[in-house]
């Protein structure tokens, strides 16, 4: 069947995504991701060529200069096919959907995701980066124009064999998607699941690919990976049963590959040295060039993670940033005007508000120059040297493709102060005087003259669930030593909370948006957006004992296992509802990537969940989750390292405390339970001022406690038992 002629319009308009209406002066016409859009592909008979990306994605930027501003190239795509343009942010199934068909495909990934789709949705071909012919890269290789006109003769000469090659790549991505479907068989009763020696197979996992000299795993590019360190981290903070298991000299090595990476990163240039954050990755082993692009879920996690590393360690360096994190996420732009947390800054910028062309890093990079016309001698000979700026720059032309980075320098940490004073014949006080003087008068000199990165100014739910537990746990865990920073960011949580559920939470039906940017998105929440704002939830409610954050946290519990729970089969939760009619194939997300994984935070949240209600059935829940990723986490231990805790919990249950009242020993359970790091623990807190009514009666064996008698309770191993302060005390020191 030919194609049928259609005249095409560009509706970026039409989007609220931030990276979409980026593309509305394309002279490709680019179409939305909707049912009419679907059936416009279905009634002219053209393949869709789906391009999605995000709007702090560098190489997703280059694309849409080099070939989607292209006239040439537009006139291809506009008379061939449909052209759609799709936020991954927004469309996180659409995106993992393509992006599952190119790794099996290809074996790599990554973004601007370009796939070309039959009418009937299935994937025929795909790449990322396809270059312009006029480019350098281009006239050596395959372009971008070649693609377009090989894939749109295929379809021309051969649509049936086309129709049916897509057809039979489903049928394979269905039976590749049996994660969290091989398990589960004899969950019910609890008696077999998980092994815990996997445990120790995810250490070895990890031993085995660790840079020793830069921390991290494997060699370029490098990525934080917050999930794995944090599961090594917190190996010796399991009780001794886990540490008997994994052994005293592999746990603390476990924590010493986390630490090490830690401190290489908070050196590198994969943080912004004189601002608040950290970029996605660094494209250097040595973490020293990023991509320059800051996400929210990056931040967030690892918000969580240095505050674990800082309550295990008490290293200066690990508190130091948190509070850079935290104050990163709770002030502009990050934090908005509604509360919600923004979801990424660009890697490119403007060098100056009089330049056209954006360039990676502009904002964060500096020359020789420019600190001789900035600092005084003195601080350039500290601030150079500390920083290693050179003259010629610092960045190998073999990772500068596009060669925007010529003479600049990415900004890291090179000496200690106390070495390097050494070396300049200084103080060391003089030196770190030098260095704090340099960093105001660098970061006042970006902040005036350089446009700052562009903002994706849209709240993404799940993100900011992230951010909603790292900042509460912060303030928790600071509030007797910094009671004032502690106190914004616990108000930076509350906010972003607040906005979650006013703007983005439908009371009526109880389910959640996906996005909010000028009013909620079209797109519903998915099975990540209700875990991980659970996860936020319980966090903050641990922290405040406001046991509305807890009645929320048991609403959206009850709505997620609604919608996603598989009842029929293994169990755990699929990342998308069964009613979604543009999904080929359902899947359940057990892996952990850039982000958690779905299934990991949510047997947390049940676990959690179980503990402070007393509910059996989210308890059972949870082991039927572990145990339906049974076979993968037995086969690939360190890509499951997300779900090693409730791995522990499904064998070992959860450890509650109980607070009641007001006393010496109440006070000591809250302040220690909130200063370390407590894997499995749960706390609840029922009297003393805090709001615990609805608290009251949704657990049973809390509703007759009198609210005024000091007490303390943990219960674990399906025993209780009281302590007084002593006790208390031996109880955090185990």
């Amino acid at each position: 069947m030919a194609s049928r002629h259609v005249t095409l319009a560009n509706r970026c308009s039409e989007s609220k995504s931030p990276y979409v209406r980026s593309h509305m002066d394309n002279p490709t016409a680019w179409q939305l991701w909707s049912p009419e859009t679907l059936e416009l592909a279905r009634t002219s008979n053209r393949l869709l060529f789906v391009s999605i990306g995000y709007s702090a994605c560098h190489w997703c930027h280059v694309m849409a200069h080099e070939s989607f501003m292209s006239d040439d190239i537009a006139q291809l795509l506009n008379e061939n096919f449909i052209p759609v343009k799709i936020d991954r942010e927004e469309r996180p199934d659409i995106d993992r959907q393509y992006m599952d068909f190119l790794q099996a495909t290809t074996g790599g990934g990554g973004w601007p995701l370009n796939v070309f789709v039959t009418p009937d949705l299935h994937p025929i071909f795909g790449g990322t980066y396809w270059p312009n012919a006029n480019s350098e890269r281009g006239k050596h290789g395959t372009s971008f124009e070649d693609v377009l006109q090989k894939v749109a003769t295929l379809w021309k000469e051969q649509e049936e064999k086309v129709r049916e090659n897509g057809r039979q790549i489903t049928t394979q991505l269905r039976d590749f998607a049996q994660e969290g479907s091989l398990g589960g068989e004899k969950a019910e009763g609890g008696e077999d699941g998980v092994d815990l020696d996997v445990i120790e197979d995810a250490y070895q996992h990890y031993k085995k690919r660790f840079d020793s000299v830069y921390g991290g795993f494997g060699a370029s590019p490098k990525f934080p990976t917050p999930v794995h360190l944090r599961a090594l981290l917190r190996f010796g903070a399991h009780n001794q049963v886990v540490r008997d298991i994994v052994g005293d000299e592999d746990v603390e090595h476990a924590r010493y590959m986390a630490v090490k990476t830690l401190e290489c990163m908070a050196r590198g240039g994969i943080k912004d040295q004189i601002g608040h954050g950290f970029a996605r990755y660094s494209v250097t082993r040595d973490w020293s060039l990023p991509h320059f692009e800051k996400m929210l879920y990056d931040n967030a996690q690892l918000l969580h993670l240095y505050l674990d590393a800082w309550s295990i360690t008490k290293k200066k360096l690990f508190l130091e940033m948190v509070h850079d994190i935290a104050t990163y996420l709770t002030t502009e732009p990050m934090q908005s005007s509604l509360g919600g947390i923004n979801a990424s800054e660009d890697a490119d910028s403007l060098e100056t508000e009089h330049d056209h062309h954006k360039l990676e890093g502009a904002f964060y990079v500096f020359s020789m120059n420019e600190f001789e016309k900035i600092l005084t001698e003195g601080e350039v000979k500290v601030c150079a040297k500390y920083w290693n700026v050179q003259s010629k720059g610092n960045v190998d032309r073999r990772y500068d493709h596009q060669g925007e980075l010529v003479g600049k320098n990415t900004l890291c940490v090179m000496h200690d102060t106390p070495d390097l004073a050494k070396e300049l014949n200084m103080s060391d006080e003089e030196v770190k005087r030098m260095i704090a003087s340099g960093k105001r008068k660098l970061l006042d000199y970006r902040n005036k003259n350089r446009p700052r990165p562009a903002l994706d100014d849209k709240i993404v739910t799940a993100w900011n669930g992230l951010a909603i537990g790292a900042l509460a746990r912060a303030s928790a865990a600071l509030a007797s030593s910094s009671p004032q920073q502690a106190r914004s960011y616990l108000q930076g949580a509350e906010k972003a909370a607040q906005c979650i559920k006013q703007h983005l939470f439908d009371p009526s039906t109880n389910t959640l948006h996906r996005v909010y940017r000028d009013g909620p998105g079209q797109t519903q929440g998915f099975a990540d957006d209700y875990a991980f704002i659970i996860s936020g939830l319980l966090d903050l409610y641990e922290t405040s004992f406001d046991d509305s954050y807890l009645e929320f946290a048991d609403t959206l519990q009850q709505k997620q296992i609604k919608l996603f729970w598989d009842d029929k089969g293994a169990g755990a939760f699929f990342s998308t509802p069964a009613d979604q009619p543009d999904i080929l194939v359902r899947t359940k997300d057990g892996m952990d990537n850039a982000e958690p994984s779905t299934n990991g935070v949510s047997a947390q949240n049940l676990f959690r969940l179980g503990s402070l209600l007393n509910d059996e059935t989210y308890e059972k829940m949870g082991k039927r989750t572990v145990s339906a990723f049974e076979v993968e986490i037995g086969q690939h231990p360190g890509l499951f390292t997300g779900m090693m805790s409730s791995v522990i919990a499904s064998e070992l249950g959860v450890r509650g405390l109980m607070v009641v009242g007001e006393g010496p020993a109440v006070e000591a359970a809250v302040r220690l339970m909130r200063e370390g790091a407590r894997p499995n623990m749960t706390v609840l807190r029922v009297g003393g001022g805090v709001k615990s009514e609805w608290l009251r009666g949704r657990n049973e064996l809390l509703r007759d406690l009198d609210g005024k008698r000091e007490m303390v309770q943990v219960c674990e191993g399906g025993a209780c038992r009281l302590l007084d302060v002593k006790g208390v005390e031996a109880l955090f020191g185990e």
